[in-house]
């Protein structure tokens, strides 16, 4: 079984602070497990290191890097994307495509 919080028994707020980063959302009506995959990847990709060190407290590090692989995310500036894959996330010897998830790059629309 998956722990979405890592406190299980305390609901986790969302730090006023991050609405900033959340900006497409009020983060009084975001759910921490329900709309994980937006507040991992905007985090992520806009926030700052006290940010990034909150994602942790709330996620196992196993839940941000499933979230991360699977859900890819085309927001990131190339050097983020390298910054959170290898270093937060310990992700160096996976292969991602980048295409799916640096901003600049276009897409892959070859069929297969």
């Amino acid at each position: 079984m998956t722990t979405i919080y890592k406190q299980t028994h305390e609901r986790k707020r969302i730090p006023e602070r991050l609405q900033a980063v959340l900006w497409s959302a009020n983060i009084h009506h975001l759910d921490i497990k329900r709309d994980k995959g937006y507040i991992v990847h905007q985090v992520f990709a806009y926030g700052r290191m006290e940010d990034i060190i909150w994602l942790l407290q709330v996620y196992t590090r196993d839940d941000l890097r499933k979230v991360f692989t699977t859900v890819p995310y085309k927001d990131y500036d190339r050097s983020r994307f390298y910054f959170i894959k290898n270093f937060i996330l310990n992700l160096e010897t996976v292969h991602l495509d980048e295409r799916l998830y640096v901003r600049n790059i276009p897409r892959n629309i070859e069929q297969r």
